[in-house]
Protein backbone atom coordinates (compact mmCIF):
# COMPACT_ATOMS: atom_id res chain seq x y z
CA UNK A 1 0.00 0.00 0.00
CA UNK A 2 1.24 3.48 -0.83
CA UNK A 3 0.57 6.87 0.77
CA UNK A 4 1.69 9.96 -1.12
CA UNK A 5 2.23 13.25 0.70
CA UNK A 6 2.33 16.33 -1.52
CA UNK A 7 4.41 19.11 0.03
CA UNK A 8 7.47 19.00 2.23
CA UNK A 9 6.58 21.77 4.68
CA UNK A 10 5.60 21.46 8.34
CA UNK A 11 2.29 19.69 7.65
CA UNK A 12 3.68 17.41 4.96
CA UNK A 13 6.72 16.35 6.94
CA UNK A 14 4.58 15.55 9.96
CA UNK A 15 2.05 13.69 7.82
CA UNK A 16 4.79 11.50 6.37
CA UNK A 17 6.20 10.78 9.83
CA UNK A 18 2.79 9.89 11.28
CA UNK A 19 1.86 7.70 8.29
CA UNK A 20 5.08 5.70 8.48
CA UNK A 21 4.93 5.38 12.26
CA UNK A 22 1.35 4.08 12.03
CA UNK A 23 1.93 1.69 9.13
CA UNK A 24 5.57 0.68 9.06
CA UNK A 25 5.07 -1.57 6.03
CA UNK A 26 3.41 1.21 3.98
CA UNK A 27 5.26 2.82 1.10
CA UNK A 28 5.21 6.49 2.15
CA UNK A 29 6.38 8.89 -0.56
CA UNK A 30 6.91 12.59 0.10
CA UNK A 31 6.83 14.71 -3.06
CA UNK A 32 8.44 18.17 -2.93
CA UNK A 33 8.75 20.46 -5.94
CA UNK A 34 11.67 22.39 -4.44
CA UNK A 35 15.21 21.07 -4.10
CA UNK A 36 14.96 21.09 -0.32
CA UNK A 37 12.38 20.48 2.40
CA UNK A 38 10.80 23.04 4.72
CA UNK A 39 11.61 26.24 2.80
CA UNK A 40 8.84 28.10 4.62
CA UNK A 41 9.94 26.70 7.99
CA UNK A 42 13.28 28.45 7.43
CA UNK A 43 11.63 31.89 7.60
CA UNK A 44 9.26 31.33 10.53
CA UNK A 45 9.86 33.44 13.61
CA UNK A 46 12.08 35.77 11.55
CA UNK A 47 14.36 32.84 10.82
CA UNK A 48 14.50 31.66 14.41
CA UNK A 49 11.68 29.12 14.05
CA UNK A 50 8.71 29.78 16.33
CA UNK A 51 7.61 26.14 16.24
CA UNK A 52 4.68 26.16 18.69
CA UNK A 53 3.40 27.79 21.87
CA UNK A 54 3.72 26.48 25.42
CA UNK A 55 0.25 27.43 26.72
CA UNK A 56 -2.20 24.69 27.70
CA UNK A 57 -3.73 23.09 24.62
CA UNK A 58 -7.22 24.33 25.52
CA UNK A 59 -5.86 27.88 25.32
CA UNK A 60 -4.94 27.42 21.66
CA UNK A 61 -8.49 27.64 20.37
CA UNK A 62 -9.05 31.39 21.07
CA UNK A 63 -5.89 32.04 19.06
CA UNK A 64 -7.46 30.84 15.82
CA UNK A 65 -9.40 33.43 13.85
CA UNK A 66 -11.09 31.06 11.43
CA UNK A 67 -12.85 27.76 12.26
CA UNK A 68 -11.15 27.01 15.61
CA UNK A 69 -13.62 24.23 16.49
CA UNK A 70 -12.54 22.27 13.43
CA UNK A 71 -9.13 21.80 15.06
CA UNK A 72 -10.38 20.15 18.25
CA UNK A 73 -9.52 16.56 17.26
CA UNK A 74 -6.26 17.51 15.55
CA UNK A 75 -4.87 19.54 18.44
CA UNK A 76 -5.74 16.94 21.04
CA UNK A 77 -4.46 14.13 18.82
CA UNK A 78 -1.05 15.78 18.53
CA UNK A 79 -0.46 18.54 21.09
CA UNK A 80 2.18 21.22 21.45
CA UNK A 81 3.96 18.98 23.95
CA UNK A 82 3.96 16.15 21.42
CA UNK A 83 5.60 18.51 18.91
CA UNK A 84 8.28 19.51 21.39
CA UNK A 85 8.97 15.90 22.39
CA UNK A 86 9.26 14.72 18.80
CA UNK A 87 11.64 17.49 17.81
CA UNK A 88 13.79 17.09 20.91
CA UNK A 89 13.97 13.33 20.35
CA UNK A 90 15.57 14.09 16.99
CA UNK A 91 18.06 16.67 18.13
CA UNK A 92 16.17 19.97 18.20
CA UNK A 93 16.34 21.25 21.77
CA UNK A 94 13.74 23.90 22.57
CA UNK A 95 13.21 26.89 24.84
CA UNK A 96 10.25 29.06 25.83
CA UNK A 97 10.36 32.83 25.42
CA UNK A 98 8.07 35.82 25.90
CA UNK A 99 4.44 35.09 25.13
CA UNK A 100 5.10 31.37 25.66
CA UNK A 101 6.57 31.16 22.18
CA UNK A 102 8.71 28.05 21.68
CA UNK A 103 11.95 28.26 19.69
CA UNK A 104 14.92 25.99 19.02
CA UNK A 105 17.75 26.59 21.49
CA UNK A 106 19.95 27.14 18.44
CA UNK A 107 17.84 30.17 17.41
CA UNK A 108 17.85 28.76 13.90
CA UNK A 109 14.71 27.51 12.15
CA UNK A 110 16.72 24.94 10.21
CA UNK A 111 17.06 22.99 13.48
CA UNK A 112 13.34 22.16 13.15
CA UNK A 113 13.72 20.94 9.58
CA UNK A 114 16.84 18.97 10.45
CA UNK A 115 14.96 17.16 13.23
CA UNK A 116 12.01 16.32 10.98
CA UNK A 117 14.32 15.17 8.18
CA UNK A 118 16.17 12.96 10.66
CA UNK A 119 12.87 11.40 11.68
CA UNK A 120 11.62 10.63 8.16
CA UNK A 121 15.02 9.28 7.13
CA UNK A 122 15.11 6.99 10.16
CA UNK A 123 11.58 5.78 9.38
CA UNK A 124 12.37 5.12 5.74
CA UNK A 125 10.12 7.66 4.03
CA UNK A 126 10.97 8.10 0.35
CA UNK A 127 11.51 11.71 -0.72
CA UNK A 128 11.19 12.85 -4.32
CA UNK A 129 12.67 16.31 -4.79
CA UNK A 130 12.14 18.64 -7.76
CA UNK A 131 8.94 16.81 -8.63
CA UNK A 132 5.72 18.69 -9.31
CA UNK A 133 2.30 17.12 -8.96
CA UNK A 134 0.12 18.16 -11.86
CA UNK A 135 -3.05 16.28 -10.96
CA UNK A 136 -4.55 13.88 -8.44
CA UNK A 137 -6.03 10.90 -10.27
CA UNK A 138 -9.49 9.92 -9.01
CA UNK A 139 -11.86 7.16 -10.03
CA UNK A 140 -15.27 6.25 -8.61
CA UNK A 141 -14.85 8.62 -5.67
CA UNK A 142 -11.51 7.10 -4.72
CA UNK A 143 -7.90 8.25 -4.98
CA UNK A 144 -5.89 6.25 -7.52
CA UNK A 145 -2.62 8.16 -7.58
CA UNK A 146 -0.97 11.35 -8.80
CA UNK A 147 0.25 12.61 -12.15
CA UNK A 148 3.62 14.36 -11.81
CA UNK A 149 5.90 16.04 -14.30
CA UNK A 150 7.78 12.74 -14.28
CA UNK A 151 4.83 10.48 -14.88
CA UNK A 152 2.02 8.68 -13.04
CA UNK A 153 2.48 7.32 -9.51
CA UNK A 154 -0.26 5.05 -8.16
CA UNK A 155 -1.39 5.46 -4.54
CA UNK A 156 -4.05 4.28 -2.11
CA UNK A 157 -4.11 7.62 -0.29
CA UNK A 158 -2.92 11.16 -1.01
CA UNK A 159 -2.33 13.85 1.59
CA UNK A 160 -2.34 17.41 0.21
CA UNK A 161 -0.05 19.61 2.32
CA UNK A 162 0.91 22.18 -0.29
CA UNK A 163 0.47 25.29 1.88
CA UNK A 164 -1.51 28.36 0.91
CA UNK A 165 -0.57 31.38 -1.19
CA UNK A 166 1.65 33.21 1.31
CA UNK A 167 5.35 33.53 0.47
CA UNK A 168 4.98 32.01 -3.02
CA UNK A 169 8.79 32.09 -3.35
CA UNK A 170 8.85 29.09 -0.98
CA UNK A 171 6.69 27.07 -3.35
CA UNK A 172 3.27 27.87 -1.86
CA UNK A 173 1.46 28.82 -5.03
CA UNK A 174 -2.05 27.56 -4.33
CA UNK A 175 -1.75 24.14 -6.00
CA UNK A 176 -3.75 22.50 -3.21
CA UNK A 177 -6.77 24.68 -3.91
CA UNK A 178 -6.79 23.52 -7.52
CA UNK A 179 -6.52 19.88 -6.45
CA UNK A 180 -9.48 20.39 -4.09
CA UNK A 181 -11.65 22.08 -6.70
CA UNK A 182 -10.86 19.40 -9.28
CA UNK A 183 -12.03 16.85 -6.72
CA UNK A 184 -15.32 18.72 -6.35
CA UNK A 185 -14.56 20.38 -3.01
CA UNK A 186 -15.40 23.97 -2.12
CA UNK A 187 -12.53 26.39 -1.62
CA UNK A 188 -13.28 29.65 0.18
CA UNK A 189 -11.85 32.96 -0.99
CA UNK A 190 -8.25 33.44 0.10
CA UNK A 191 -6.67 36.55 1.63
CA UNK A 192 -3.18 37.54 2.81
CA UNK A 193 -3.10 37.42 6.61
CA UNK A 194 -0.61 38.39 9.33
CA UNK A 195 0.58 41.21 7.13
CA UNK A 196 1.08 44.98 7.22
CA UNK A 197 -1.81 47.41 6.78
CA UNK A 198 -1.65 50.14 4.15
CA UNK A 199 -3.24 53.50 4.96
CA UNK A 200 -4.62 56.50 3.08
CA UNK A 201 -2.96 59.27 5.10
CA UNK A 202 0.22 60.53 3.36
CA UNK A 203 1.84 61.68 6.61
CA UNK A 204 2.59 58.03 7.44
CA UNK A 205 5.52 58.44 5.05
CA UNK A 206 7.10 61.01 7.37
CA UNK A 207 6.98 58.49 10.20
CA UNK A 208 8.70 55.67 8.30
CA UNK A 209 10.85 53.57 10.63
CA UNK A 210 9.35 54.96 13.85
CA UNK A 211 8.34 52.35 16.42
CA UNK A 212 5.79 53.14 19.11
CA UNK A 213 5.72 50.95 22.20
CA UNK A 214 3.01 50.58 24.79
CA UNK A 215 0.31 52.00 22.57
CA UNK A 216 -3.28 50.78 22.20
CA UNK A 217 -5.20 50.34 18.98
CA UNK A 218 -8.91 50.06 18.28
CA UNK A 219 -9.98 49.32 14.70
CA UNK A 220 -13.50 50.59 14.03
CA UNK A 221 -15.77 51.11 11.04
CA UNK A 222 -17.74 54.21 10.07
CA UNK A 223 -20.57 53.24 12.42
CA UNK A 224 -18.25 52.89 15.40
CA UNK A 225 -18.28 49.11 15.49
CA UNK A 226 -15.01 47.79 16.90
CA UNK A 227 -13.36 44.83 15.14
CA UNK A 228 -10.05 44.55 16.93
CA UNK A 229 -8.39 45.97 20.03
CA UNK A 230 -4.87 45.38 21.27
CA UNK A 231 -2.00 46.82 23.28
CA UNK A 232 1.66 46.67 22.38
CA UNK A 233 4.00 47.87 19.66
CA UNK A 234 3.59 49.11 16.10
CA UNK A 235 5.94 50.47 13.48
CA UNK A 236 5.38 52.93 10.66
CA UNK A 237 6.43 52.09 7.13
CA UNK A 238 6.39 54.14 3.95
CA UNK A 239 2.73 53.53 3.18
CA UNK A 240 1.25 52.17 6.37
CA UNK A 241 1.62 50.29 9.61
CA UNK A 242 3.15 47.05 10.77
CA UNK A 243 4.48 45.58 14.01
CA UNK A 244 3.02 42.98 16.40
CA UNK A 245 -0.38 44.59 17.08
CA UNK A 246 -0.92 45.40 13.42
CA UNK A 247 0.10 41.95 12.18
CA UNK A 248 -2.38 40.35 14.54
CA UNK A 249 -5.09 42.85 13.62
CA UNK A 250 -4.71 41.98 9.94
CA UNK A 251 -6.01 38.48 10.63
CA UNK A 252 -9.34 40.02 11.62
CA UNK A 253 -9.66 42.80 9.05
CA UNK A 254 -8.16 41.29 5.88
CA UNK A 255 -11.52 39.93 4.68
CA UNK A 256 -13.13 43.30 5.23
CA UNK A 257 -10.67 45.26 3.10
CA UNK A 258 -9.70 42.66 0.46
CA UNK A 259 -12.99 40.91 -0.40
CA UNK A 260 -13.54 40.44 -4.14
CA UNK A 261 -17.17 41.36 -3.52
CA UNK A 262 -16.97 45.12 -3.03
CA UNK A 263 -20.28 45.08 -1.14
CA UNK A 264 -18.44 43.34 1.70
CA UNK A 265 -15.80 46.06 1.98
CA UNK A 266 -15.62 48.11 5.15
CA UNK A 267 -13.98 51.50 5.64
CA UNK A 268 -11.91 50.82 8.72
CA UNK A 269 -9.81 53.19 10.80
CA UNK A 270 -6.95 52.33 13.15
CA UNK A 271 -7.42 54.55 16.21
CA UNK A 272 -4.11 54.77 18.09
CA UNK A 273 -4.01 55.79 21.73
CA UNK A 274 -0.47 57.09 22.20
CA UNK A 275 -0.70 57.12 26.02
CA UNK A 276 -3.13 54.37 27.10
CA UNK A 277 -1.47 54.02 30.51
CA UNK A 278 -2.58 57.53 31.50
CA UNK A 279 -6.12 58.26 32.63
CA UNK A 280 -7.66 61.44 31.22
CA UNK A 281 -6.99 63.43 34.39
CA UNK A 282 -3.41 62.17 34.53
CA UNK A 283 -2.86 63.08 30.88
CA UNK A 284 -4.12 66.61 31.48
CA UNK A 285 -1.81 66.98 34.48
CA UNK A 286 1.06 65.73 32.35
CA UNK A 287 0.30 68.32 29.67
CA UNK A 288 0.13 71.09 32.26
CA UNK A 289 3.48 70.00 33.71
CA UNK A 290 5.14 69.88 30.31
CA UNK A 291 3.65 73.21 29.31
CA UNK A 292 5.03 74.74 32.49
CA UNK A 293 8.47 73.36 31.61
CA UNK A 294 8.22 74.86 28.12
CA UNK A 295 6.28 77.99 29.09
CA UNK A 296 8.60 80.23 27.09
CA UNK A 297 8.27 78.09 23.93
CA UNK A 298 5.77 77.92 21.09
CA UNK A 299 3.24 75.10 21.32
CA UNK A 300 4.90 73.18 18.46
CA UNK A 301 8.08 72.95 20.56
CA UNK A 302 6.40 71.80 23.78
CA UNK A 303 6.07 68.05 23.19
CA UNK A 304 9.67 66.84 23.47
CA UNK A 305 9.04 65.11 26.80
CA UNK A 306 5.77 63.52 25.73
CA UNK A 307 6.30 62.28 22.16
CA UNK A 308 9.14 60.83 20.05
CA UNK A 309 10.92 63.56 18.10
CA UNK A 310 10.01 62.04 14.71
CA UNK A 311 6.34 62.08 15.63
CA UNK A 312 6.17 65.71 16.77
CA UNK A 313 6.08 67.43 13.33
CA UNK A 314 3.26 65.16 12.14
CA UNK A 315 1.40 65.51 15.43
CA UNK A 316 1.60 69.32 15.41
CA UNK A 317 0.63 69.44 11.74
CA UNK A 318 -2.51 67.52 12.63
CA UNK A 319 -3.17 69.99 15.45
CA UNK A 320 -2.84 72.84 12.98
CA UNK A 321 -5.30 71.07 10.65
CA UNK A 322 -7.80 71.23 13.52
CA UNK A 323 -7.43 75.02 13.63
CA UNK A 324 -5.00 75.14 16.56
CA UNK A 325 -2.29 77.79 16.32
CA UNK A 326 0.87 75.78 16.97
CA UNK A 327 2.98 78.96 16.91
CA UNK A 328 1.28 80.53 19.91
CA UNK A 329 3.07 80.62 23.25
CA UNK A 330 2.41 77.71 25.56
CA UNK A 331 1.23 80.17 28.21
CA UNK A 332 -1.63 81.10 25.89
CA UNK A 333 -2.99 77.53 25.59
CA UNK A 334 -6.39 77.34 27.24
CA UNK A 335 -8.26 74.36 28.64
CA UNK A 336 -10.29 73.83 25.46
CA UNK A 337 -7.12 73.64 23.37
CA UNK A 338 -5.61 71.24 25.89
CA UNK A 339 -8.65 68.99 25.48
CA UNK A 340 -8.13 68.94 21.71
CA UNK A 341 -4.45 68.07 22.18
CA UNK A 342 -5.40 65.26 24.56
CA UNK A 343 -8.01 64.12 22.06
CA UNK A 344 -5.37 63.75 19.34
CA UNK A 345 -3.12 61.83 21.73
CA UNK A 346 -6.03 59.51 22.43
CA UNK A 347 -6.95 59.15 18.76
CA UNK A 348 -4.01 59.44 16.38
CA UNK A 349 -5.80 57.67 13.57
CA UNK A 350 -5.12 56.19 10.12
CA UNK A 351 -7.66 54.87 7.60
CA UNK A 352 -6.96 51.43 6.13
CA UNK A 353 -6.87 51.24 2.32
CA UNK A 354 -5.60 47.67 2.03
CA UNK A 355 -3.12 45.10 3.27
CA UNK A 356 0.21 43.77 2.15
CA UNK A 357 0.22 41.09 -0.53
CA UNK A 358 0.64 37.33 -0.40
CA UNK A 359 4.34 37.88 -1.10
CA UNK A 360 4.81 39.16 2.43
CA UNK A 361 1.89 37.53 4.28
CA UNK A 362 2.87 35.07 7.00
CA UNK A 363 -0.19 32.89 6.37
CA UNK A 364 -3.15 32.57 4.02
CA UNK A 365 -6.68 33.06 5.26
CA UNK A 366 -9.25 30.93 3.48
CA UNK A 367 -8.78 27.65 1.64
CA UNK A 368 -10.38 24.22 1.50
CA UNK A 369 -13.73 24.61 3.28
CA UNK A 370 -13.76 22.72 6.57
CA UNK A 371 -17.27 21.44 5.88
CA UNK A 372 -15.71 19.34 3.09
CA UNK A 373 -13.40 17.50 5.53
CA UNK A 374 -13.87 15.07 8.39
CA UNK A 375 -12.30 16.88 11.36
CA UNK A 376 -11.50 13.55 13.05
CA UNK A 377 -9.39 12.32 10.12
CA UNK A 378 -8.74 15.26 7.72
CA UNK A 379 -10.18 13.11 4.91
CA UNK A 380 -12.38 14.65 2.24
CA UNK A 381 -15.97 13.54 2.77
CA UNK A 382 -16.58 13.16 -0.98
CA UNK A 383 -13.36 11.38 -1.98
CA UNK A 384 -12.04 8.31 -0.21
CA UNK A 385 -8.31 8.40 0.40
CA UNK A 386 -7.90 12.16 -0.16
CA UNK A 387 -6.66 14.12 2.86
CA UNK A 388 -5.72 17.74 3.49
CA UNK A 389 -3.40 19.24 6.12
CA UNK A 390 -1.92 22.58 7.09
CA UNK A 391 -2.37 26.03 5.59
CA UNK A 392 -4.28 24.71 2.57
CA UNK A 393 -7.29 24.30 4.91
CA UNK A 394 -9.51 27.28 5.79
CA UNK A 395 -8.05 27.66 9.30
CA UNK A 396 -5.66 30.38 10.47
CA UNK A 397 -4.55 32.02 13.67
CA UNK A 398 -2.50 34.77 15.25
CA UNK A 399 1.28 34.81 15.52
CA UNK A 400 3.01 33.00 18.36
CA UNK A 401 3.46 29.47 17.03
CA UNK A 402 -0.24 28.70 16.64
CA UNK A 403 -0.21 28.36 12.85
CA UNK A 404 2.82 26.10 12.94
CA UNK A 405 1.17 23.89 15.54
CA UNK A 406 -1.95 23.74 13.40
CA UNK A 407 0.20 22.47 10.53
CA UNK A 408 1.88 19.87 12.72
CA UNK A 409 -1.39 18.69 14.29
CA UNK A 410 -3.45 18.45 11.11
CA UNK A 411 -0.51 16.83 9.32
CA UNK A 412 -0.11 14.23 12.02
CA UNK A 413 -3.82 13.45 12.10
CA UNK A 414 -4.00 13.15 8.31
CA UNK A 415 -0.97 10.86 8.15
CA UNK A 416 -2.12 8.66 11.00
CA UNK A 417 -5.68 8.47 9.66
CA UNK A 418 -4.57 7.57 6.14
CA UNK A 419 -2.34 4.78 7.46
CA UNK A 420 -5.00 3.45 9.83
CA UNK A 421 -7.56 3.34 7.01
CA UNK A 422 -5.17 1.36 4.82
CA UNK A 423 -4.19 -0.96 7.67
CA UNK A 424 -7.88 -1.74 8.12
CA UNK A 425 -8.35 -2.18 4.36
CA UNK A 426 -5.44 -4.55 3.95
Amino acid sequence: MRIIVIGGGAAGLMAAIAAKETAADADVVLIEKNDKLGKKIFITGKGRGNLTNAVAIEDFFPQYVTNPRFLYSALYDFTNQDTIELLEAHGCRTKVERGDRVFPVSDHAYSITDALKHSIKKLGVEIRYKTEVKKIELRDGQVRGVVTDRGFLPADAVIVATGGRSYPSTGSTGDGYRFAEEAGLQVTETYPSLVALEVHEPDAYRLKGLSLRNIAIDIRDEDGKSYYRDFGELEFMESGLRGPVIISASAVVTKLVNASDHKKWKLLTVHIDLKPALEDAELDRRLLRDFDTYRNKELRNAFSELLPSQLIPVFTARLAAQGIDINRKVTEVDRETRKKIAGLIRDFSFTIRGTGSFKEAIVTQGGVAVKELNPKTMEAKKVKGLYFAGEVIDVDGYTGGFNMQMAFSTGHLAGKSAAEALNYKY
